[in-house]
């Protein structure tokens, strides 16, 4: 891309001598095949460019460039591929032809990468991307954050990643069920909630209090479920909850202003809001109506 950018041609705006404009990179063997081909080409210091005369020197000079980034191509390409034989990528993903291919499973992390190296280009038939020898530099630099999207990208490898992740979602809940049986929350011993009245909680939704250990809890590991306690369980007593009735749930007045969501936090628990106690009261009912059909499919089962 660079080279590219560095070859110009500028048409000559002088309508008394027509003629067009050439930058190039200097080389010495550039410049000796350029005044070759435009004998008639006059080097202007003031202005650092050619110029060829003649109303077709545009097109000379299309032609002409086009040639040598083709030979500029053909020889980085050859030093590309003598890098590579000198300190060769040996990878299955990728194989030697006229070019390089690389053949990975998909990943963003991949395609991002090789859009970035220059010459690279998608094969949407062959399913391939290819990459030129001039381009191997770039694919070398990028390869080990290549191949690692690829290796983790594999069939097998998403497949583990994906029960590793069940693994962990099922064991999570399955303590996270466990606590919820032993009807308990860590509450700081110096703000401690109200008793009998529904209050929201982080971790079980809208409760009511039933009674307060005095001592602090000794138990870290068993807070783990609870964000709020941050690491300091000796700040924290055990608050023991059940499930509120509708009647409480219908009594309770929510509170009027939201408290501030820091100290919501960092307490854990707060005075329920309007939403907070619909959506409790929604839950309950559920509850009610599913034990009453059970209770109406067991006595029709008796009578049966």
């Amino acid at each position: 891309m660079e080279i590219v950018s560095a070859f110009q041609i500028l048409p000559s705006d002088d309508e008394e001598k027509p003629g067009a404009y050439a930058v190039f990179p200097y080389d010495r063997d550039l410049v000796h095949r350029f005044r070759d081909s435009f004998p008639r080409a006059r080097w202007r210091g003031e202005e650092v460019r050619w110029f060829v005369p003649g109303k077709t020197a545009v097109q000379r000079l299309d032609a002409w460039m086009a040639q040598e980034l083709e030979t500029l191509d053909r020889h980085a390409d050859a030093k590309g591929r003598d890098a590579f034989v000198f300190e060769p990528l040996e990878s299955r993903y990728l194989t030697v032809a006229d070019d390089l291919k690389v053949r990975t499973p998909y990943s963003r992390t991949i395609v991002e990468a090789l859009r970035s190296i220059p010459w690279a280009h998608w094969d949407p038939e062959e399913r391939i991307w290819h990459v030129p020898f001039r381009s191997y530099e770039e694919l070398k630099a990028r390869w080990p954050e290549i191949e690692e999207a690829a290796r983790r990208n594999e069939p097998d490898a998403r497949r583990k990643r994906r029960e590793e992740q069940r693994r962990e979602a099922s064991e999570e809940t399955g303590q996270v069920q466990a606590e919820r049986r032993r009807r308990r929350y860590p509450v700081p011993a110096d703000d401690l909630p109200p008793l009998g009245f529904p209050l929201s909680t982080k971790s079980w939704g809208v409760v009511v209090f039933e009674a307060i250990d005095v001592d602090p809890i000794d138990e870290p590991a068993a807070t783990g479920l609870y964000a709020h306690v941050r690491g300091d369980p000796a700040r924290f007593v055990w608050a023991h909850w059940r499930m509120p009735t509708l009647q409480e749930i219908y009594r309770a007045k929510p509170v009027p202003t939201e408290e501030d969501p820091d100290v919501r936090s960092v307490r854990g628990w707060w005075w329920a809001r309007r939403d907070e106690l619909q959506e409790r009261a929604r839950k309950l009912r559920e509850v009610e109506r599913a034990q009453r059909s059970r209770h109406l499919a067991r006595k029709a089962s008796a009578r049966m």
